[in-house]
């Protein structure tokens, strides 16, 4: 809320320097404001008294959009990347996902590891649990076991993180 918008009996005004002047009612906040060629600007609306500033308004929402694209470029999104295993994989594949799975982690992607079964696999499900587990220790150095191997329906599923 700004000038003419804040309808506060009394607020609490922070002078254009940053200095307190105290209590007052908006109409002599506002009275300052337009003294100083500036908009009194209503910055904490739920303090007793709402605290206003004395600012020039225009710049004060460029840098709050300046503020938001900076931290929108520091931000960073997490994939969660899938790689599918079966029970009676070969030694030499199973090299060769952990080798992709290094990359995904390397990028700081995460990374879900899934063994699915069909058919009659899918009477050893427990014997085929140690695949999983070879390839988080294969990861070890790298990367940290963020969801343990649990059984859904037709597949046993992990997920590994980068580690810290």
């Amino acid at each position: 809320m700004i000038n003419e918008q804040i309808k506060d009996r009394e607020v609490r005004v922070v002078g254009a320097d940053g200095e307190q002047l105290g209590i007052m009612s908006s109409r002599e906040a506002l009275k300052l404001a337009q003294e100083a060629e500036l908009d009194l600007v209503k910055i904490a609306p739920t303090a007793k008294p709402p605290v206003c500033k004395i600012i020039d308004y225009g710049k004060y929402r460029y840098e709050q959009i300046r503020k938001e694209k900076e931290a929108k470029k520091k931000q960073r999104i997490v994939e969660v990347k899938e790689i599918r295993l079966s029970p009676n994989i070969e030694e030499n594949d199973l090299n060769t996902k952990v080798n992709a799975a290094r990359k995904f982690i390397a990028k700081g992607n995460k990374v879900k590891i899934t063994l699915r079964f069909r058919g009659r696999e899918m009477a050893h499900m427990q014997k085929s649990k140690h695949i999983l587990d070879d390839f988080a220790e294969q990861l070890s150095d790298i990367a940290a076991v963020e969801k343990a191997p649990k059984v859904e329906g037709r597949s046993i599923s992990m997920v590994l993180t980068e580690k810290k």
